[in-house]
This record gives structure tokens, sequence and C-alpha cells, in this order.
């Protein structure tokens, strides 16, 4: 595969200076997939800072309480906790219920719930594990609570994606990788690849609404994804890339910035590195692909077109 330099703007973008905000979100209904660690807590952290109405979403109630006790304590506010696991479709439908029928309107959605598998493992429901997880449960998710967030002034998705798109591995005549070998960074390239399509896709039917969707790769930092996999994977990544990562911090900065910028508002279907406008790869903007894995990821989570 030929790189361009556009291609390779990249390797730039994640160590520029970034962008900032001090808009404040008072008031503003803002709910979070993944918000027990990593980038969605960081995410939480900011917007608890910023004045949000949180509703974050987790696998585990001891983390949620954990984490709503940590804010409670550090920013004098509440927050309102959903546990779901987006390993189960089930979770996600029932969670979007719930918040659906506990509020009137989302003015910000973040989904960064996210996994990194090294070998081929299946959901309850079928899927590519790491397929589901990172794409197909975030997709499910979003179209669930799209109503509500239309009721926004100004609504605003953003799905944490990755650099890891460039990876590729999309193939639609095999998403689940039965007939490939297995090798866990196409896998998940795959995840992103789809996700950031169909957050394009989205952009477009939404461009006549209040409401703007982006992507954002939150740069390399120190998150638990993989944690899920064997000791040497662990140790791997524990032991020699930990010490090249950096703080999470910057995600939450980040991911703050895109959805309380002013100048952001009408800003819909991009691709940011952190908070840097950037180009996706040729293949993720196949628009043929495009059009199937939309076709494809309403089937595979039981909506109709």
């Amino acid at each position: 595969m030929k790189y361009t330099m556009e291609d390779l703007a990249f390797l730039k973008n994640g160590r520029a200076q970034q962008h900032k905000s001090s808009e404040p979100v008072t008031g503003k209904v803002c709910v979070v997939s993944g918000a027990t660690s990593g980038v969605g807590l960081e995410a939480v952290k900011q917007l608890a800072k910023g004045g949000a109405k949180l509703v974050f979403v987790g696998r585990s109630q001891q983390k949620l309480d954990q984490i709503k006790a940590q804010l409670e304590r550090d920013y004098a506010t509440s927050a309102d906790l959903v546990v779901a696991d987006f390993a189960r479709l089930a979770d996600v439908r029932r969670a979007a219920e719930e918040i659906n029928a506990r509020y009137d309107v989302i003015d910000i959605l973040i989904n960064s719930a996210g996994i990194h598998s090294t070998k081929r493992l299946l959901s309850e429901d079928g899927n590519e594990l790491v397929f589901q997880v990172n794409h197909l449960a975030p997709f499910l998710f979003t179209i669930l609570l799209l109503d509500r967030v239309k009721r926004s002034v100004q609504g605003r998705i953003i799905q944490v994606n990755s650099e890891g798109h460039r990876f590729g591995g999309l193939k639609m005549s095999d998403l689940d990788w039965k007939s490939r070998f297995y090798v866990g960074l196409r896998a998940y390239g795959a995840s992103k690849t789809a996700q950031l399509m169909t957050v394009i896709k989205l952009a477009d039917q939404l461009k006549d609404t209040n409401v703007t969707i982006n992507a954002m790769h939150p740069g390399g930092v120190r998150t638990n994804i993989g944690s899920n996999n064997g000791w040497l994977y662990r140790a791997w990544l524990h032991g020699v890339i930990w010490h090249f990562l950096k703080d999470p911090v910057i995600s939450g900065e980040s991911l703050y910035y895109l959805a309380a910028a002013p100048e952001l508002s009408r800003s819909t279907g991009k691709y940011f590195n952190l908070t840097i406008d950037e180009k996706p790869m040729p293949h993720a903007l196949d628009e043929t692909v495009r059009e199937q894995i939309w076709v494809k990821s309403h089937e595979l989570v039981g909506l109709e077109l």
C-alpha cells in the first residue's frame, strides 16, 4: 500500500498543539458510554467540571457507583447511572430504553466503549466480538437515542474511533472472520473502519437537522483496552508500550472541545485526530462499501432502514 503525505499527516497531528475549550456545558444532558475507565472516564470528568448533567453507561455497577461518588466529591455534581454491556445487544436496547424514558432531550452523546482482542471471539448475538463492541453496539445505541438528540438546540454525537482504522480488515463477505485467519489489529481496524463509514453516512442524513456527528481518535494514551487478552499481551502492553503512551487526560480535554466548542457547531461527518481535522485513509472513504456496511449494520442489530 502506498501512502501519500496526506495519509501520513496523523504522525504530526497527534503531536500538534491541541485545541481546548472553556465553553460551559451547564445543564446539558451528556450521555457517555464506556465511562468507568480510560477515555470515557476522562470525558465525564471534564464534562462534570463544565457543569453537565451526566448519564454514564458501563458494565459494572460497582465501578459506576465509585465514579459517581468521585464526581460528587470532586465536582459537586450528580450523575445518572445505567448498567449495560456492549457485548450484548439486548443490554444496549435496554439501556437506550431507560435513557429515553428518563430524558426528553439529549444534548451530547459520546460513545467510548471499546475492546481489542488477539483471538477471534463471538458475542452472544453471534457477531465477532470486537466488531460488535466497537461498531455495532454504539451504532445501535446512537440510532435508538437519536430522536432525543434531535430535540436538542444543537445536539452533538461523538464516536471515539481510532487511527487503528488504518489497519483495514473490513471485508463485507466475512465480517465475522470465519473464512480468514484472525489478526487482532486487522479485526480492530475493521470495526473502526465500519464505525467511521457509518458516521459519514449518518452525518449526511442529518445535514438538514441541528445534530452533528463526528469521529475522533483519542490519541496514544494509557487505557485498559486489551486487558481482556492473555498475560503475554498484557505484559507487552504494560511493560513496553505503556511507557510510550500519554495520560488519557488529553483525550478528555479533546472530547470536551469537540462537545462544547461553539466553532464546531456545524462541523459534521469529520474525523478528528484528538482535535485536529484529519482525512481518513482512502479505504474508509469508499462510497460503495459505505452503503453496504450501512445496510448490513442495520440488519445485524435488528433495525429497519
